[in-house]
């Protein structure tokens, strides 16, 4: 999952919480503020009666000793005045019932004694809990609309801003990851960030990269220079061993051990000149300017290695398309690597097995499929089999130098061409070279 989902996600959740939160107290909260403004109501109602009283006097209510009642016609308000008999101050605000003209009503009163001329007086105005709590719903649901209204909003804006935040980061893995030819780095590009975390990220990745170029490169030269050293001693003894056959001399005996020393030659020759090989591909010292038709590329590499197919009795088939043309390649690089890739398929194979090579459009992209009947290779050496210093046991028993496939991986990269293995023990294998747009001409 992306760092920005993650992100996303976190934000998404801790919001949601908020909002669980906020839904189960939401009800207690619109209680709390309807009886703060009924018990304001109620103060403000209540100064009205005494003002009026002050400058009106206790008649503007009370009149012949009658007690003063009054009430809206849904019974919703009501206002009381009477004489009071109790002595201690009353001034609260309180939830009772009242009964009005036989029902029986919850109502929010403001209860206030006051004393004027020698006698006590009882003030009560009421409020009934319904008209209280009738707002509750609406200003519940107005209230929750704009809190989803703000965590959308809210999360739109997390979406923009941690995709603002983390674009440095993914143009550091774009470029300086996924968007370089490993391990030919090029030149170092600042990617341009305000987030000093990704800054020094750059900049280590970068430190990072040039040691391992500089590492790849010490190699390159060591097996470069190596390879060259090597072919002038090897030359000069394979000549020796030719002049002592030439011997009239020489003893049986001897003669066994110089071919066996031949046949050493032979061997370090061999890998000397693949070990060359393959570092004249990563230091990209061939061109890339041939053009030729996939078809009869295979046709010659069918020329060459026939008489194995016919040793072994192996039935190769090719399912190409005769106008599919590489261009832009290097006839004879690749003419290794589908040589190394038959040649593996058939010693690696059993007698009377097949080889089937298959050119079609997958994905928008061509792709050359090289399957073979043969051994199989296992789930634990597949991961190593493109490592040209770990020698399997399979090429062990074949006599191999194991270094068919690492010329095949070089090769590959060289055009970059992806390869894709496929194989399972004992049921054969599948090669799939996935070949880029710029290689191909139909």
């Amino acid at each position: 999952m992306k760092l920005r989902t993650k992100l996303t996600l976190f934000n998404t959740l801790s919001k949601l919480v908020i909002v669980i939160i906020f839904v189960l107290l939401l009800p207690l909260l619109i209680q709390t503020i309807n009886r703060k403004y009924a018990d304001n109501r109620l103060r403000k109602d209540e100064d009205k009666v005494l003002q009026t009283i002050r400058d009106q006097g206790i008649k503007s209510y009370i009149q012949s000793g009658e007690s003063y009642g009054s009430y809206t016609p849904i019974k919703d308000v009501y206002v009381s005045l009477d004489e009071d008999t109790l002595a201690e101050n009353l001034d609260t605000i309180q939830n009772e019932q009242r009964k009005v003209e036989g029902d029986t009503i919850l109502y929010r009163i403001l209860s206030h004694n006051f004393a004027l001329d020698k006698k006590n007086y009882l003030l009560e105005i009421g409020i009934s809990l319904d008209s209280v709590n009738e707002t509750s719903r609406p200003l519940q649901s107005i209230a929750f609309m704009i809190l989803v209204a703000m965590i959308v909003l809210t999360i739109l804006a997390d979406q923009i801003y941690s995709t603002y935040v983390l674009r440095p980061l993914e143009q550091i893995i774009k470029t300086k990851l996924i968007g370089q030819k490993f391990p030919n780095f090029g030149s170092y590009k600042k990617v341009e960030t305000t987030t000093s975390d990704f800054e020094y990220l750059d900049i280590s990745i970068h430190k990072m990269i040039k040691t391992i170029e500089r590492t790849f490169q010490k190699e390159r030269e060591f097996i470069s220079n190596a390879s060259h050293e090597l072919m002038t001693p090897i030359s000069i003894l394979q000549s020796k061993i030719e002049n002592m056959f030439e011997q009239e001399d020489i003893a049986d005996e001897l003669k066994t051990r110089l071919l066996e020393m031949q046949r050493i030659l032979n061997r370090l020759k061999s890998i000397t000149k693949t070990l060359l090989l393959i570092s004249q591909i990563e230091n990209e010292q061939f061109l890339k300017e041939d053009s030729i038709p996939l078809h009869q590329l295979l046709q010659e590499i069918y020329d060459e290695i026939s008489i194995r197919l016919q040793d072994k009795n192996i039935c190769y088939t090719t399912d190409v398309p005769e106008n599919l043309v590489l261009i832009h390649v290097n006839k004879f690089l690749l003419f290794n690597l589908f040589f190394n890739l038959v040649n593996n398929a058939i010693k690696y194979n059993h007698e009377d097995g097949e080889i089937n090579i298959v050119a079609s459009r997958e994905n928008d992209t061509w792709v050359v499929q090289i399957i073979d009947s043969g051994i199989g290779i296992s789930t634990e050496d597949l991961p190593f089999i493109f490592n040209r210093f770990k020698k399997l046991r399979a090429s062990l028993k074949q006599d191999s130098f194991g270094l068919g496939l690492p010329i095949v991986q070089s090769i590959a990269a060289f055009h970059d061409i992806k390869i894709e293995v496929q194989s399972e023990k004992d049921k054969g294998s599948v090669f799939k070279l996935i070949l880029p747009d710029f290689l191909i001409k139909i």
